[in-house]
Order: C-alpha cells, then sequence, then structure tokens
C-alpha cells in the first residue's frame, strides 16, 4: 500500500473546496507516490468549519491554526486564506518543518515574500505557490510549443483577466476592496496569475509602466459573516471607502525584448472570468481563453500558401498535458481540474525531493511586479526591475 501524508488545511470558503477536492481527486485518478488525507480543517468559526469539514471529509476540525501547524502528525499545510494572512501562517508552517501548499498572490509585499522564500530554504521544506492555471492542458500544450520553436522568437505578448462582480455601486465593501486586507485590487488579485503565466511562457519581465483607476469610491459596509465567493451583503446604510484600484493597465519590456500588455480588471461588464492571452513570434502565434479552457489556438507561419489561418487545438487527446488521466478525447475538462494537477505534481515533488513551479521564488517576482505597477502608477513613469 502506498503511504498516507496527512494535509492540514487553514481556510474554507471558495478556496478552501477547491483546494479539498483536489485532495480527494488526486490519488483516484493519477499514480500518485502517497495518498494525502484530508487530516484538520482549520477556521474561525466553528459551526461553518464543522459543515465544511462534514461535506469534504475532513477528519477533524481546529479554530486555533498554530495548534495545526505544530501538530506533529501533519505533513503538508495548505494555505487556503486571504493573501493578508498567508506570511505568518507560511513562516510558522516551515519552522515547524512542513510542506506548503499556498494560494496566490503570495503575499502584501515583497518583503514578506522574500522572507517567506528564505524561510522556507533554511527549513528544507517544499514551498508551492498555487498559479494553477499553468496546469491547464492547453497552457501546458502552449508552453511545449514555446520550448520547441513553434512560434519562433516571442515579439508580443497580450493578456486582459476581466470580470465585472463590482460593477453594481451597492456591492458591498468586502475585504477585496480595502487595501489593509487586499494591498490592492485587480493589479494583485487578477494580474498576479497574469504575470505568473508571462513569466512562464515568455519570460521575466524588465520594466513596467502603468494605470490605475477607481471607480466607485464609496460602498456599503459590508457583512463580513454573508460574504462569500465574489458575493457579499450590506449590514446597512453605512458606508465605508474603497481603498483599491477597480481596474489596473500595464505595459512591459521583458528581458528577452518582447514586450507586453496586461489588463485586469472587475468592471468588464459581462465577463465573469475571463483570461486571455496571445502571444506573436516570427514563425507564429498562440492564442489562449480560460472561459474555452480545453483549446488553444495556433497560427504557423510554415503553412502552405493559402491555408494559412489559425487552428483550433483541443487539448483532450492522451498526448497532451494532463489530459490523458481524465477521459476520452474530446470529454472535456474544468476549471477543478488545474488544482488535482497542481497536487500531482506537489506530491510527485515531495516523494522525489524535486522543485515544484511555481514556488515562493516565483511568487516574490510576481509580487515585485506587481509593485512596480503600483509605483508606476502612482509616479507616471518606467519602473524599471
Amino acid at each position: 500500500m502506498k503511504k498516507q501524508i496527512n494535509v492540514g488545511i487553514v481556510g474554507y470558503k471558495f478556496m478552501g473546496r477547491a483546494h479539498s477536492n483536489a485532495w480527494k481527486k488526486a490519488p483516484l485518478f493519477f499514480d500518485t507516490p502517497s495518498v494525502p488525507a484530508l487530516k484538520v480543517a482549520c477556521g474561525r468559526h466553528q459551526e461553518s468549519l464543522s459543515e465544511f469539514a462534514e461535506n469534504w471529509g475532513w477528519e477533524e476540525t481546529e479554530t486555533d491554526w498554530p495548534k495545526l501547524v505544530n501538530r506533529p502528525d501533519i505533513d503538508i499545510i495548505d494555505i487556503a486564506l486571504p493573501q493578508n494572512l498567508h506570511y505568518e501562517v507560511a513562516l510558522a508552517a516551515a519552522k515547524a518543518g512542513k510542506h506548503i501548499f499556498c494560494e496566490k498572490p503570495l503575499s502584501m509585499n515583497s518583503e514578506q515574500a522574500a522572507e517567506m522564500l528564505k524561510v522556507c530554504q533554511e527549513n528544507g521544506v517544499k514551498h508551492y505557490l498555487n498559479h494553477n492555471y499553468r496546469r491547464t492542458p492547453a497552457v501546458a500544450l502552449a508552453k511545449k510549443m514555446i520550448e520547441e520553436g513553434k512560434i519562433g522568437r516571442i515579439f508580443h505578448w497580450r493578456c486582459a483577466y476581466q470580470q465585472d462582480w463590482i460593477v453594481d455601486p451597492a456591492f458591498p465593501l468586502t475585504w477585496q476592496l480595502k487595501k489593509e486586507t487586499a494591498k490592492a485590487g485587480p493589479q494583485w488579485d487578477l494580474n498576479s496569475h497574469a504575470v505568473d503565466l508571462a513569466h512562464f511562457l515568455v519570460g521575466d519581465i524588465a520594466s513596467v509602466s502603468a494605470l490605475t483607476s477607481n471607480f466607485i469610491k464609496e460602498r456599503p459596509i459590508a457583512d463580513e459573516a454573508a460574504t462569500g465567493s465574489l458575493t457579499g451583503a450590506s449590514k446597512g446604510d453605512e458606508m465605508g471607502e474603497v481603498t483599491v484600484e477597480d481596474a489596473a493597465l500595464m505595459m512591459v519590456r521583458f528581458q528577452n525584448g518582447a514586450i507586453g500588455s496586461f489588463e485586469a480588471t472587475r468592471f468588464a461588464t459581462g465577463r465573469k472570468n475571463r483570461l486571455t492571452f496571445e502571444i506573436y513570434g516570427s514563425k507564429g502565434s498562440l492564442v489562449f481563453d480560460l472561459e474555452r479552457m480545453n483549446e488553444l489556438q495556433y497560427y504557423s507561419n510554415e503553412d502552405a500558401t493559402g491555408e494559412h489561418g489559425f487552428r483550433t487545438i483541443l487539448a483532450t487527446e492522451s498526448v497532451h498535458p494532463y489530459a490523458g488521466n481524465w477521459w476520452p478525447a474530446g470529454h472535456i475538462i474544468g476549471y477543478e481540474h488545474a488544482f488535482v494537477h497542481a497536487v500531482v505534481d506537489f506530491l510527485k515533488a515531495i516523494e522525489e525531493g524535486t522543485e515544484i513551479k511555481p514556488d515562493f521564488a516565483d511568487g516574490l517576482k510576481i509580487i515585485q511586479v506587481l509593485e512596480a505597477g503600483l509605483r508606476s502608477a502612482e509616479s507616471g513613469t518606467e519602473v524599471k526591475l
């Protein structure tokens, strides 16, 4: 029998459910080196925590996260919390010798990120940052095609991450809209994903020029107990100040000479979770849209004259990354599957002593780009990294 590896999760809402599903599904569909046991779920509110634990099969509950982190029977700490809470939990987990599976964005600033990385390295623990979109088969295929030279030298990166969940001015002032708990708005939350993909597919960023905008200055105070995943309820008529941006635009120069653009907004009416990128190279181009996540569009200059055009690759064949462990070709997968792929790779890295990407070093680089964007928007100048 495979050995058991015990997981403790801190946080039990949107990401807690997504992570729980991944820990459960990974050994069912993949030949993992160990079997994760959903040992302890940790959160502040016992009643809702107990309901979560029962629904998802966690054996025990805990409301004091330091007690969880220091339990000798826990091997992995899964941080499924808002970003303002990552730093303290990650440092304690690393010092306790626990491997860390952490939700994005990594931290509130680059100083925190650098210390989190340092402590993990000093204690020899695996540290994974869950930018899960890298592990969709279509994006992994794009990476493979780029490495094989299919699109040649890259000239342009164009990316947009668009949502619309706060267009209504009556939407309450949830934690995502306050600087002290979110650091920034879509520049932090959405562009962290976009920058990770750019680093993964194109390369490191050398400089940033950015602007941000705030469309609604005040919102009703939120009833935090009734706040869910991109939803919320207000307490009454009292208003509070929105202290993060509503939209951010960045232009960047990559170290390899390519140039790129990023749009991140929560005011793209009609767009629920649309993440798109376009990569244009000397030999061809690639286009991806998360709302059609099983598809990758590919244009090749090497097609015969008169036969040029974008073709759609349905990345569900057994030869495509991760896809062969799911369903027959043409039977699509969804949002939750990339979390499963992350768990599979994380367990393998622990067993084999290899690195897993993106890690906290990658997270630090992402935070540095996002900070440069905020400084550029404030100063109106290009900021070099």
